[in-house]
């Protein structure tokens, strides 16, 4: 039989040890103890996260792949009836249909699926997760670098790091420090209609696509030189200005003037 920590390493889990983050990152996914009306955890592991979780939601669903965790946490949440445990995988599970929030101490190996699923789900109204500390630095541009992902899906979802987690705080103990990343969907998106949608995903598709990194070289390959420039002149972007330095916010104002 294998060892836990053996286990634990086949499904990527490092469980989170330290009771202060657990309860900050509980206070981060749920501020208001009336919202959100039902709230999903991702692997609760050994209910770490899940217990000030439950303290902080009206209904919560807390998944875990690994079935020898299962019963310890059914116990444990026995004599809380809005917590509902769940065995299985939560990329199996189908999205509620109401509004939802999403919280956990993310696989690090599973991240980009789990952050997949999120955005996919119409009912997401926020997710909060512990990944991998260069993944959450990556995703909300705070290299200085902006990725494709974010950029496109920012029209829609808001994305935030919300602090750092030192490794030591996790059992095993990973090999990196984690970050408290934030998914927010935007209750109004910036970007309203099929087709508003529609171009600024082939805008952002195609400045990502050039080689060597130039999105004025880019954009030249589907728009007029004229026009480029006087786009990167209303977004006070320099010519020379590589994309993944792009912040989200000047993608705007180059999808305006290129659109209009």
């Amino acid at each position: 039989m294998a060892r836990p920590t053996q286990r634990a390493r086949t499904l990527s889990q490092n469980f989170l040890a330290d009771r202060a983050t657990a309860e900050h990152v509980a206070r981060l996914a749920a501020p208001d103890r009336r919202h959100p009306p039902l709230l999903l955890e991702v692997g609760a592991g050994n209910g770490a996260l899940t217990e000030p979780l439950a303290r902080r939601s009206r209904e919560l669903h807390a998944y875990e792949i690994d079935p020898r965790l299962v019963p310890g946490l059914r116990a444990r949440f026995a004599r809380s009836p809005h917590v509902h445990v769940v065995a299985g995988d939560f990329l199996a599970a189908r999205p509620p249909r109401t509004p939802f929030s999403v919280a956990g101490n993310v696989p690090f190996s599973r991240t980009a699926d789990i952050v997949d699923w999120c955005l996919s789900a119409p009912g997401l109204t926020d997710a909060t997760l512990l990944t991998q500390l260069e993944y959450a630095r990556k995703r909300t541009g705070d290299y200085g670098r902006w990725s494709l992902l974010t950029v496109l899906t920012w029209p829609r979802h808001e994305w935030r790091l919300l602090g750092r987690v030192g490794r030591h705080r996790f059992r095993p103990a990973p090999r990196v420090d984690a970050g408290i990343l934030r998914i927010r969907r935007r209750p109004a998106p910036l970007l309203a209609g099929t087709e508003p949608r529609r171009t600024w995903s082939d805008l952002v598709e195609l400045g990502f696509s050039g080689v060597g990194g130039s999105l004025h070289a880019s954009l030249r390959r589907a728009h007029p030189r004229r026009r480029v420039d006087a786009a990167f002149r209303a977004a006070r972007l320099d010519p020379g200005v590589l994309v993944g330095e792009v912040a989200p916010d000047r993608w705007l104002r180059l999808h305006e003037e290129l659109t209009a």
